[in-house]
């Protein structure tokens, strides 16, 4: 037995063909009988309207989906076009960012000495016992062990290895570290030296000299290391002790090691000559 679906497709099977042989009679006669007009066109007329309209909305749908095809194609070469212009505008970005700090170096190195080299920052070693930074420049361009090396915002550490290309830097935040210092305001002087917290903490300052949270802690020059007057942080903690001589005083660097990229290695500090002292 047939089921009413197969049925049914049989049935409009055979009325499209009954009316394409209708048509084809009545095409082909040369003087078409009225009669048979009228009893093929209010058969046919009706279907041509479906078929006409299925077709035409097949159209539709093609059209459609074409569209859409174009559209996302469209879209999708928009996004790469997107996509390399937010990468250019990023490298420009970076460029003009890298020019803005080597600008201010290059301000800052005639402040500071006649002979200073620019070096940038191509490794970094961090732990709770040593912090230290690796530059890109050694003894071909006359970087030695010892010399002083400073941004900026402050002081950054001293040479402490020298290859010829190469150099390693010991940060004012280690704790083999040690820097001359004093309070600008109230010239108190002590010892900035390294602490594991990323602070430094300023040694040997005298109970009775005065000291407070802000001041800001120099170079003294003495060390005969680092420039007289260049800025190593401010205080950020002071306890004075019931007992002992000293004071603790912690200090927070001006230098963001974190975010170090480039510095300046002194090569003739001027201990006792910086800024007119």
């Amino acid at each position: 037995m047939f089921s009413k679906k197969a049925v049914m497709i049989v049935g409009v099977i055979v009325f499209i063909a009954v009316n394409v042989i209708l048509l084809s009679l009545n095409s082909w006669s040369r003087s078409p009988s009225p009669g048979a007009g009228r009893i093929v066109y209010p058969l046919v007329v009706p279907f041509q309207k479906i078929v006409t309209g299925s077709v035409n909305y097949g159209k539709g749908l093609w059209n459609h989906y074409f569209f859409l095809v174009k559209t996302a194609k469209d879209n999708d070469r928009l996004k790469k076009e997107l996509s390399l212009a937010a990468e250019r505008n990023n490298l420009f970005k970076e460029i003009e960012l890298s020019n803005y700090r080597l600008r201010n170096l290059l301000d800052f190195q005639k402040i500071v000495a006649k002979k200073i080299v620019a070096a940038e920052v191509v490794g970094k070693y961090t732990s709770s016992w040593f912090r230290t930074i690796i530059i890109d420049k050694g003894s071909t361009e006359g970087v030695e062990k010892g010399l002083p090396v400073l941004v900026p915002e402050g002081i950054v550490g001293q040479v402490a290895e020298v290859s010829p290309n190469y150099s390693k830097v010991l940060l004012i935040m280690d704790r083999n570290s040690a820097v001359d210092g004093l309070i600008q305001e109230s010239r108190a002087r002590g010892i900035v030296k390294g602490k594991y917290t990323g602070a430094c903490i300023f040694e040997y300052v005298l109970r009775k000299d005065e000291v407070k949270v802000g001041d800001i802690v120099i170079t003294s020059g003495l060390d005969g290391v680092y420039p007289k007057g260049m800025r190593i942080g401010h205080v950020s903690s002071v306890i004075k002790r019931n007992a002992g001589i000293f004071q603790d005083v912690i200090v927070s660097p001006y230098v963001d090691f974190e975010k170090l990229e480039e510095v300046l290695v002194v090569l003739n500090p001027p201990v006792h000559e910086f800024m007119g002292d």
